[in-house]
């Protein structure tokens, strides 16, 4: 029996409100939508709803809209039923409901160790590799690997091992010297970079993990001898194919990968990504997006990520996302669509929240001299009480606002009109008086997954300047 599920809304909402109920109504959901008989649901109180909430027969759940401020735990008192917070725009209802494939799953499982490099180690003192370990562990690395330069000496080593393990911190060792992989290990590092079968016996100086490579570049054989060896001792290890840069044997590295997994079905492997992001002129969150479908389908188990270039800063937070999303879409035996979206950096895939129609009707209803804007596949709309605008340009926009004598206010409806400008081209959502979201890419504080909750915002900057002057903004 589908779930009778009440939409409370506004007048103004309403007729949008309904097409999307019809639109979500199958045999387990049952939306009924209640016009309360206000215009805005934002200017709905718990009382008002009190008096004039008529709930249809059947109803076995309530959902206020996300503007909505009251006490719902009043409201289920009040109605005996449960009352839910929905989200702030309609247009997310869908994905409110389930429809986005994975909204109420969890993000906090994975099966992938995430190694994050410190590649020039060498260079940095004990104090400033300590900063750096804990801004990558806040990044979401789960080892910290010190990356030693080629003829620079690393007289430190053994201190800052000791430095990081005193602060819980994994650490491993990636040195072309096999003196500093022994000092590494002897240290107590927890893992080794790179070893292969002609220096494998280095492994055997300490408790270190050695993470396996070619002894020559394309290698696989060498590779396997050296994982038989290991196994044949019991030794625990990770093997490293080696990933390439594009043009130069990237497609054949990705068949080793695929080559070694069928080979050797249970063994762990580690795939290093710098070669990739950091030798690669584009957005590093849609590179992570796809090597970390490879990771997953592969069941690789470790990725050794770097953001030495400008463009890959973020990209050991991109990978501690994705291979948290995958996870719980593999999990679900889902396409990794709808599980947070923490890789949708530049575009979403529902940019526009209402239609030209519906913001074209809310203008006409507008009677006080409050700008507002709102973006559609039309471009940017700003309207008030004197009129409606349309343009894609907010140059375009500006000699319809009046503003010229009042700086505040033109700074403002520059600075939203510029977001929504943004928005606009790019196909990315806009809300007054909100930030741009760009996923983890552009995450500023807080949680991966708080980015991507909706939940209330504080009031915007409209709010703030009009409180400050003591007028209309």
């Amino acid at each position: 029996m589908a779930e009778r599920v009440a939409l409370v809304t506004g007048s103004l909402a309403e007729p949008r409100i309904r097409r999307i109920a019809e639109e979500l109504a199958d045999g387990t959901l049952d939306p009924v939508v209640v016009n309360i008989g206000v215009k805005v649901a934002a200017l709905m109180t718990a009382e008002i709803v009190e008096r004039r909430l008529k709930l249809p027969e059947g109803t076995d759940k309530v959902l206020m809209p996300g503007r909505f401020r009251g006490d719902l735990q009043r409201l289920a008192a009040r109605f005996g039923l449960p009352f839910e917070r929905g989200p702030e725009e309609a247009a997310d209802l869908p994905t409110y409901f389930g429809r986005g494939k994975g909204r109420n799953v969890p993000l906090d499982r994975h099966d992938v160790t995430l190694f994050a490099e410190i590649v020039d180690a060498t260079r940095l003192s004990v104090p400033q590799l300590l900063e750096r370990a804990r801004f990558l562990r806040g990044e979401g690395a789960d080892v910290i690997d010190l990356g030693a330069l080629p003829d620079q000496p690393f007289p430190h080593l053994e201190d800052a091992i000791a430095a990081l393990k005193a602060e819980g911190f994994k650490v491993s060792v990636d040195s072309f010297d096999p003196e500093e992989l022994r000092r590494g290990t002897r240290a107590g590092a927890d893992y080794l970079l790179s070893l292969n079968e002609t220096n494998l016996a280095i492994a055997d100086e300490g408790p270190a993990v050695p993470v396996l490579v070619p002894a020559q570049a394309g290698d696989l054989a060498s590779l396997i001898r050296a994982i038989e060896a290991c196994e044949a001792s019991g030794r625990p290890f990770l093997a490293d194919p080696i990933l390439d840069p594009i043009h130069l044997g990237f497609t054949a590295s990705l068949v080793r990968y695929a080559e070694l997994r069928r080979l050797k079905p249970d063994i762990p492997i580690l795939m290093g990504i710098g070669n990739v992001t950091e030798l690669t002129d584009a957005d590093t969150t849609g590179m992570n997006a796809l090597l970390m479908g490879i990771i997953s389908e592969l069941r690789l188990n470790a990725v050794l990520a770097v953001q030495v270039s400008p463009h890959c800063r973020t990209a050991v937070r991109e990978f501690d996302r994705a291979r948290r999303e995958y996870y719980a879409a593999r999990e679900a035996g889902a396409l990794p669509q709808g599980f947070g979206g923490g890789l949708m950096a530049l575009r979403d895939r529902r940019p526009w929240s209402t239609t030209p129609e519906e913001v074209a009707r809310l203008a006409s209803t507008v009677a006080d001299r409050n700008f507002r804007i709102e973006v559609t596949e039309e471009g940017i709309h700003v309207y008030n009480r004197d009129g409606h605008h349309v343009a894609a340009d907010p140059f375009a926009l500006f000699p319809h606002l009046k503003v010229e004598d009042d700086g505040a206010h033109a700074f403002y409806l520059g600075v939203e009109t510029a977001r929504a400008e943004i928005a606009h081209h790019l196909g990315k959502r806009y809300a007054q008086d909100e930030p741009l979201k760009w996923g983890v890419a552009g995450e500023t504080g807080g949680s991966a997954d708080e980015a991507h909750r909706l939940t209330f915002k504080e009031a915007g900057s409209t709010f703030s300047a009009a409180k400050k002057k003591g007028e209309s903004a």
